[in-house]
């Protein structure tokens, strides 16, 4: 099995003309199952919305209570992106969801994904920049609570730089956070990871791999982790709209074919190898196809090297 969490509230009804490309929560799916990247039994739906008490570990309950409640101030609520409302709130409780019940089939298969997520820009008392609650962080502290990891490592590669993941855990040596992320890219007061690195605007696949394969495996040396979260947005092309790196597709498929490669010959402090769950994030490139593809060669890469 190749396990894909996926459910049909992922793609959510937004106004004619806004900028978020919704649409490849639909498309994504099709696309893999047509050239038999994924067959149907891979896919699974998160059984339940996320439990109050699994988002309380990561978020404030001030948050989340006006959050469920639609009661977020206009200028709270403007911050997400998203025109608030209860099926706003319900899918991103299926994400988190989704991310939950992915590391959990990551201990049986090495590697679980989710068509949605990388909701990166959700700090622990606010949502924003299409991000509401923080898929990854969430299921963090579900593994460390449930005794199913110790040390977790966050390698995010999305464009933009993990800033919600950075405060979420930034007193918090259990978790290293990782983000490597376009230096002009939004969000313009950058929180403080653990280890950040802020690729030049203009960096094409060359500069940008090179920074990557002389970083990420010595940093998985050193941290040694439990349990790895990839947040591998494909905002990082050319042609995306709100990226300012210039990757083709193909440098883009060769930053997660090295980077599940380094994931997938990794073991932990006890020798074990080690489960990887990876969130989609962003994309924004003009034309539909060209997310989709990126997209979908991460699952090809995950696929090629897990299975």
């Amino acid at each position: 099995m190749f396990p894909i969490a996926f459910h049909p509230i992922y793609q959510h009804p937004l106004p004619e003309g806004h900028r978020f490309p919704m649409l490849k929560y639909e498309l994504l799916p099709q696309q893999l199952l047509h050239e038999g990247t994924a067959i149907p039994t891979d896919f699974f739906e998160p059984s339940k919305r996320c439990d109050d008490q699994d988002i309380l570990r990561v978020h404030t309950a001030t948050y989340l209570q006006e959050l469920k409640a639609l009661s977020l101030d206009k200028r709270a609520a403007r911050k997400l992106g998203f025109p608030l409302s209860e099926q706003l709130v319900e899918r991103e409780l299926r994400i988190a969801q989704g991310t939950i019940e992915g590391c959990l089939k990551a201990y049986d298969h090495r590697v679980a994904m989710n068509i949605a997520g990388g909701t990166h820009h959700a700090y622990t008392d606010h949502g924003e920049a299409f991000c509401l609650l923080n898929d990854q962080a969430i299921a963090a502290r579900y593994l460390q609570h449930h005794g199913l990891a110790e040390k977790i490592l966050i390698v995010d590669l999305d464009v933009h730089q993990g800033n919600g993941t950075a405060e979420i855990f930034q007193n918090d040596d259990s978790v290293f956070t990782f983000s490597m992320h376009g230096a002009g890219n939004y969000p313009f007061k950058k929180e403080l990871s653990d280890l950040d690195i802020a690729v030049p605007d203009g960096s094409g696949d060359e500069d940008y791999l090179s920074l990557l394969k002389n970083t990420l495996p010595d940093l998985i040396a050193q941290e040694k982790p439990d349990f790895i979260f990839y947040l591998c947005g494909v905002d990082v092309l050319e042609s995306d709209k709100l990226g300012k790196l210039s990757m083709t597709l193909d440098g883009c498929k060769e930053r997660d074919l090295f980077a599940l490669s380094a994931f997938a010959k990794a073991r932990s402090k006890n020798n074990s190898l080690i489960p990887i769950q990876c969130s989609m994030g962003g994309g924004y490139s003009p034309e539909i196809k060209t997310i989709i593809e990126a997209h979908a060669n991460t699952f090809r890469m995950a696929r090629f090297i897990f299975n």
